[in-house]
């Protein structure tokens, strides 16, 4: 059976919102770390497996929900230049602005979920209120 938009819509809000939250964790865990030697920092891997997912549904231009199953949010450590992580100096300027950025992310993800509920609700009542 296939999905209607709205599943499709709600799941990858919700995974949005996952990585999100994953990503709060991660750049907590680098600030709490930031002096100690040796520590590698963490990030989150989330869209470019959503960029995947988006180019395997080819040309029909509808995510795929198979596709969209295998893309998970998951923490790893920064790899550098060379792909291979090494033991990185933790530059709390820049955590301090992902997590405010990663913050404002999280309330539009947030705002649209909730909006996408009310439409939703909106056309389960036949547009009464």
């Amino acid at each position: 059976m296939k999905e209607g938009i709205e599943a499709i819509t709600t799941r990858a809000l919700g995974l949005a919102l996952d990585a999100a939250s994953l990503r709060q964790q991660a750049i907590t865990t680098n600030i709490a770390n930031a002096g100690v030697e040796g520590f590698v920092p963490l990030e989150v891997d989330f869209e470019s497996q959503l960029r995947s997912a988006w180019q395997q549904s080819g040309k029909l231009r509808q995510l795929d929900p198979s596709a969209l199953d295998r893309a998970q949010p998951r923490l790893q450590q920064v790899a550098t230049q060379d792909g291979l992580a090494t033991s990185q100096r933790v530059r709390l300027d820049e955590q301090v602005a992902h997590m405010a950025q990663n913050g404002v992310h999280y309330q539009a993800l947030a705002a649209g979920l909730t909006r996408h509920y009310a439409i939703l609700a909106l056309a389960a009542g036949d547009g009464r209120k």
